[in-house]
């Protein structure tokens, strides 16, 4: 039985971070500066805050009440106590170095969460409702402060009343702080020292909103792995110059995205073969329904929409794709005919209510779009504006509906959503002068095939959800996480035998590869065996690998 100790925790080495920048009940509104880090008591804290300023300002506890699922060692419970946070404020630009210094805490201090709410434009109202703050202007010591411009609320729970939220879980032992001392014991946390600079320990922060501002964390690792997702279906056995399209982290930033969605709505559908019925192409419904079986796993509602004319197409790839066994579970097919600013935000709201989206993220997969004289084109220059319907519109209406995110996937840059690069489009792809989409999407995801990054973001989604630092934050610290490679994730994930069925029935609808016009098992002209089976290998093998 180890020995356990209350000792003040001005003078203990592992509190020196938190306790440099946390707030004392009823103190003052202020800012720390780095004169505060030279002549802390803490240098090995001065040393890391002096290279550069940790602008904050720190305010006086805030009363929450939530009931939270709680687990112990001996028992698990729920806790109704009302407890209370402290409030940091810190400046955005600012969060990478905040978690980076987060990391380096022992276990028994890693417990800043940081909260977001999304579709709601005053951040300072609505920081920490999620954790049952109902308001921050009202604390239960000191002064209210305001959410300024630029910053975010960082909140951790104050040991001032962790005894009452211990009593009200029953728990038969439990160790805890009082006001003025900590909890010391003679066994050292060498699990946690030794384990909190590992890649799988260090978070990355991440900016994916502007409107709300909102950021995102992984572990180094899962970041690295979802890199590596990026490099891999960034190849270009088409010979057209996507290379010159790439952006970094945007697979890695679009899921990040996904993973805080609660539904998603992905479009697909490029009717390049005019001459034809159907005139759709073999790239893109393959990996939208892949996207879609992983979004399922997650238990996150989807919804397809495509063209009102292929609606009957659609929907016999969904009933055929459920009966064997590629989906689980129907996905709703839906069409858009658009006519104004107006239609658009009434499809994408509830009551036409900007405040109340139906959906956090719109996705397009190998989508035609709109050109910036209002046409679409095939990358022959084709024009096909009479097969497509606005659902561009959608994603325009999207950019002014604070909450509501989005991702276009595209192999040759006039797919929607590539207005992100059309300038590069222009500048490198054959006819891009007159084909580049211009409708941009807040992610490009850039493939050498559109399917690849469908299945790209379903296996970047694996690792986020596999990773602890990930699922940490998406929980909000609260409550107990799902083990690393859930069955129901593991088989939901793309793979070589689902894919090659998808593709068959699509070969089934007499759906066309997009470069020859084969009615056949390829797509772009490439063969299904030897090049797509490989690609889709690839990615599993990178996304299973040591999780």
């Amino acid at each position: 039985m180890p020995r356990v100790a209350t000792r003040g925790t001005q003078e203990t080495a592992d509190a020196r971070p938190l306790a440099a920048a946390a707030a004392a009940p009823g103190a003052g509104v202020r800012r720390l500066q780095n004169s505060d880090a030279k002549t802390s008591l803490f240098p090995a804290l001065a040393a890391r805050l002096a290279p550069r300023l940790l602008p904050l300002r720190r305010a006086p506890l805030v009363p929450r009440n939530q009931t939270a699922p709680c687990s112990t060692a001996a028992s698990s419970g729920r806790s109704a106590h009302s407890q209370q946070d402290s409030l940091l404020l810190i400046q955005g630009d600012t969060m990478p170095f905040t978690l980076h210094l987060r990391s380096r805490l022992p276990t028994a201090l890693r417990s800043l969460i940081l909260q977001k709410k999304p579709n709601i434009r005053n951040t300072s109202s609505m920081a920490g409702e999620l954790l049952g703050i109902k308001e921050l202007s009202k604390p239960a010591y000191g002064d209210a402060v305001v959410c300024s411009p630029g910053e975010v609320p960082v909140f951790w729970p104050s040991p001032l009343t962790s005894l009452g939220a211990l009593s009200s879980c029953e728990t038969p032992l439990a160790f805890a702080s009082i006001p003025g001392c900590t909890v010391m014991t003679d066994l050292k946390d060498t699990k946690a020292a030794a384990g909190c600079l590992t890649p799988e320990r260090i978070p990355e922060v991440h900016h994916i909103s502007q409107d709300p501002l909102h950021y995102s964390i992984a572990s180094v690792s899962a970041s690295q792995k979802i890199r590596e997702l990026e490099s891999v279906i960034g190849i270009d056995p088409g010979n057209r110059g996507i290379g010159r399209l790439l952006c970094k982290d945007e697979l890695l930033k679009a899921s990040l995205s996904l993973s805080h969605a609660r539904s998603v709505l992905i479009t697909t559908g490029f009717p390049t073969h005019f001459n034809h019925e159907p005139p759709e192409e073999t790239d893109g419904p393959p990996g939208a329904v892949a996207l879609a079986a992983f979004l399922q796993a997650l238990e996150k509602e989807v919804a397809i929409i495509v063209d009102q004319r292929a609606w009957n197409l659609h929907q016999k790839i969904v009933e055929d794709a459920v009966e064997q066994g590629v989906l689980k579970t129907p996905i709703p097919i839906l069409t858009y005919q658009g006519g104004s600013v107006e239609a658009a935000q009434a499809f994408l709201c509830k009551d036409g209510d900007p405040q109340t989206p139906r959906f956090d993220h719109l996705v397009a997969i190998e989508r035609a779009g709109r050109a910036a004289d209002g046409n679409y084109y095939n990358a022959r220059k084709m024009n096909i504006k009479h097969l497509v319907d606005p659902i561009d519109d959608l994603f325009l209406a999207a950019k002014k509906i604070p909450g509501i995110s989005s991702t276009g996937v595209g192999d040759g840059g006039n797919e929607l959503g590539m207005g992100k690069v059309k300038e590069a489009v222009r500048r490198h792809i054959w006819h891009g002068d007159v084909i580049a989409c211009d409708v941009e999407a807040d992610f490009a995801v850039i493939a050498g095939v559109s399917n690849w990054g469908g299945y790209a973001l379903a296996c970047a989604l694996y690792i986020l959800y596999s990773c602890a630092v990930h699922s940490q934050y998406l929980r909000k610290a609260v409550g107990p996480s799902r083990a690393p490679g859930d069955q129901a994730w593991t088989q939901a994930l793309p793979s070589v035998i689902k894919e090659e069925k998808m593709l068959g029935i699509l070969v089934q609808q007499r759906v066309r590869s997009g470069v020859s016009g084969v009615v056949g098992m390829e797509v772009d002209g490439l063969p299904f065996h030897n090049t797509h089976a490989e690609m889709i290998q690839k990615l599993v093998d990178v996304t299973r690998a040591q999780v």
